[in-house]
């Protein structure tokens, strides 16, 4: 990609460590090339490992890419990801797949282990659906396991539904479902390990942040699998992080998720909310959406393996995407795809000790944030906005406004 505007007259920030690159899909991997294009290699000499997740490359590779850039992200601790496809039956027809490939996240965090922490982006003048949010709620999710490591199938008739353990002492059989008729079945697994790994990343970052944290499950209802998540939590809680909590002034809260999401609607926010896989995944997004736009959320992946993967928390803006291929003008909000380059470029700045690098994705950071509220913006930004004289800019005007914001900071 081209641009009529200048190279800026300074010199570029060094890297030493690579940062592994992961592609993907539809209108995100326009304005992944956009923002890298616009804001990172006019100030930065970008080092990449660089992985094709795109769904095309995906298919082609037998989802083998995937596994890499995992793997590769375990060699060099920090990666940044684009948003993916994950298919279904209609992307099948439409890419000509050989099969329905998994979630890429999910095969990454499977690999990874650890937890997805999901913040919103506050900005002056978008003001969140639930008014009495005053201060961020970040989403601490699990990432490992439940539906996004399922085994399932279809009954197609009468029949007995087992579900089975075997070991060296013969097999554990349980009774799941008498079927009368058609229907359907799913089995989803957990391990201790990776709880655990999970309790603490989250009491880990709430006390290195200074914030509550507060974990939810429904264990009346799901009195072993639950269960064990609360029992896990608690135990963790009172052997190794109660002192440290006490000393610091925060709390640990444990309620039934359902009672959790009334607390939380009622809340100001400025707490940590740690949630099962599925659980982490809704409520993300309706706390990104309710915080103003899906779009203005930052999602990090932190393993206890010591890595990091930074993502957008939003998909692939299929719709605007397909405007994009008819030659039609889209408005994309590009902020959390940006802040998913800038949490990487700090992170491996921190591990590398380039401060420059760092100060740089702070200072794009703030370059974000004063041009929204200097009225410049997209148009979902704009649907919700108390600006009065905003202008509405494309895709591209609108990441051309953050690097003249950009550049005046510098």
């Amino acid at each position: 990609m081209t641009t009529d505007r200048k190279e800026i007259p300074m010199e570029k920030i060094m890297m030493k460590t690579p940062l592994v690159e992961m592609d993907g899909d539809e209108m995100t991997r326009i304005l992944w090339q956009m923002i890298k294009d616009e804001l990172i290699t006019p100030y930065v000499d970008l080092k990449t490992e660089y992985y094709d997740l795109g769904l095309e490359n995906r298919n082609k590779t037998s989802d083998q890419v995937t596994v890499d850039s995992a793997n590769a992200t375990l060699k060099y601790g920090v990666a940044v990801k684009c948003a993916t496809i994950t298919p279904n039956a209609a992307r099948m027809e439409e890419y000509d797949l050989k099969e329905m490939w998994k979630s890429p996240n999910g095969t990454i965090r499977a690999i990874l282990d650890g937890t997805v922490f999901r913040a919103p982006i506050l900005v002056n003048g978008i003001v969140p659906y639930v008014q009495n949010w005053t201060k961020p709620i970040t989403i601490a999710r699990h990432a490992y396991g439940d539906v996004y490591k399922n085994c399932e199938m279809k009954i197609p008739g009468a029949g007995k539904a087992e579900l089975v353990f075997t070991d060296e002492k013969g097999e554990t059989r349980s009774l799941i479902h008498e079927f009368k008729g058609p229907g359907i079945l799913q089995g989803i697994h957990n391990t201790e390990e990776s709880i655990s790994s999970f309790a603490r990343s989250c009491f880990s970052y709430a006390y290195e942040t200074g914030q509550d944290l507060w974990f939810s499950t429904k264990d009346t209802i799901s009195k072993k699998y639950d269960h064990t998540f609360k029992d896990i939590f608690a135990e963790i809680y009172e052997n190794e992080y109660k002192a440290k909590f006490e000393e610091k002034g925060i709390t640990y809260f444990y309620t039934l998720i359902d009672d959790a999401v009334a607390r939380v609607v009622r809340s100001e926010g400025g707490f940590i909310w740690a949630l099962k896989n599925y659980d982490g995944d809704v409520m993300s997004d309706m706390v990104a959406t309710a915080y103003g736009d899906l779009s203005m959320m930052t999602s990090v992946l932190v393993s206890p393996k010591g890595v990091y993967e930074y993502e957008a928390a939003h998909g692939t803006v299929q719709r605007l995407y397909y405007k994009h291929l008819k030659g039609e003008e889209a408005s994309t909000n590009s902020i959390a795809t940006i802040f998913a380059w800038t949490g990487a470029l700090k992170k491996r700045g921190e591990l590398d000790g380039i401060d420059s690098l760092v100060k740089f994705a702070e200072t794009l950071e703030k370059a974000c944030i004063k041009t929204v509220e200097d009225g410049k913006m997209t148009k979902s930004l704009s649907l919700i906005s108390t600006c009065k004289n905003h202008v509405i800019l494309n895709s591209l005007d609108f990441i051309k406004a953050i690097r003249e914001t950009l550049d005046s900071l510098l």
